[in-house]
């Protein structure tokens, strides 16, 4: 069920799903969930394999101080980073996909564990969003060029251009927040209706270069439960410029960054999922390191939060 890799996590040792813990912040690649075309590879099938080759020399630095988070790369707040692998995926079939991909995060969830899971491409988070239905409900949190409430295209509708309008749909799902949405897309008139209908709280990318990311942390109620999931073309090609859509004007590394802290603060982050990384799309491996960074301060900020 799942794939053996080499390198891990920052070198983290690959575990069995079997030997999550409580507490335990545990990396997941999902490379295919639901194609538009059926049997065709998903364009990020290799972001998660790209992230962990990103991170390899850094294997032997875990104990190193990181000044990103003022505290070692891994070691502070007590919370182990563990690997479980790449899950089994088959462009071929999407619903079996979808049901390996919920009936994994469920059983993480299950030990105690926060999922964090690497993508694939943007249909990853409709499965995954579905394991938490016998979880308290939470607000979700996306970071996204776009703003993904296509009821179907192509005459799928659990593609990438769907997660925000399958999360509305999901009675745990409480709020949703969208964050750096900038420039066209798939996104038409009466689907921006609908978002606003639901009462997504909609801040484009031009809002936070102005006004910052607090009042995008606002949006989320103080002490309350949150997933966080980004597509990395929220962030400006320029930052992760292995992205299928770039999109100009986009989040920098360090507002994400700090959205990530601010919400740690603010809320118990109970998941998250960083998906449409392309590394065929990539300069000298940046997009990559950028977004497996990003993935490291969010472990910083969740040991912290725990120790508080």
């Amino acid at each position: 069920m799942f794939t053996s890799l080499s390198p891990t996590f920052l070198g983290q040792p690959q575990l069995s799903i079997e030997d999550v813990q409580p507490g335990d912040l545990v990396i997941l690649g999902v490379c295919e969930a639901t194609p538009y075309t059926p049997g065709q590879t998903s364009h990020a099938a290799g972001g998660p394999s790209a992230v962990r080759q990103a991170l390899a020399k850094y294997a032997g630095w875990t104990g190193h101080y990181d000044f990103d988070f003022g505290a070692p790369v891994i070691g502070g707040g007590g919370r182990r980073i563990v690997d479980i692998g790449n899950l089994d995926g088959d462009p071929g079939a999407p619903e079996e996909n979808r049901t390996r991909i919920t009936a994994a995060v469920a059983q993480i969830l299950g030990a105690g564990a926060t999922p964090l899971v690497i993508g694939g491409d943007d249909s990853v988070p409709i499965p995954l969003l579905a394991a938490y239905e016998a979880q308290d409900p939470f607000h979700l949190v996306q970071i996204d060029a776009h703003l993904d409430w296509r009821h179907e295209r192509k005459g799928v509708t659990m593609g990438w251009s769907s997660p925000m309008r399958r999360a509305s749909q999901m009675a745990w799902v409480e709020g949703i927040v969208q964050a750096g949405l900038r420039g066209p897309g798939s996104a038409r008139p009466e689907d921006v209706r609908d978002a606003q209908r639901y009462g997504a709280s909609i801040f484009t990318a031009r809002d936070i270069h102005t006004h910052g990311v607090g009042p995008v942390a606002e949006a989320v109620p103080q002490g309350s439960r949150c997933f966080i999931t980004i597509d990395c073309d929220g962030l400006d090609p320029g930052v992760i410029p292995a992205v299928l859509s770039p999109v100009p004007g986009g989040l920098t590394y360090w507002q994400v960054v700090e959205l990530i802290e601010t919400l740690s603060e603010r809320a118990e982050i109970i998941g998250f999922d960083l998906v449409e990384l392309v590394p065929e799309r990539d300069l000298n491996g940046v997009g990559a390191l950028t977004a497996g960074r990003i993935i490291c301060n969010l472990c910083a900020a969740l040991s912290r939060a725990r120790s508080r």
